[in-house]
């Protein structure tokens, strides 16, 4: 099995599955946790952190272009 390298809100970095664009890091048992940028807290379901693949664009680049609209 091929692997690539994933990287976390913290810094951290593991190898993982090449064919995966991020890994859900269940645990969160690091000190960085609570503040992670990656971390995910959705409402039905244990908090996690996204690992993305260090070789890989960002998905929610696109969004730092969008400009809301100034009300009229």
């Amino acid at each position: 099995m091929s692997e690539r390298r994933f990287r976390a809100g913290c810094g951290r970095e593991r190898r993982g599955p090449a064919e995966e664009a991020s890994l859900a890091y269940l645990e969160l048992a690091y000190p960085e946790c609570p503040t992670c940028p990656h971390r995910v807290a959705p409402d039905d379901a244990a908090p996690f952190c996204v690992w993305r693949a260090t070789d890989a664009d960002d998905p929610w680049a696109p969004l730092a272009a969008v400009r809301p609209e100034a009300p009229s």
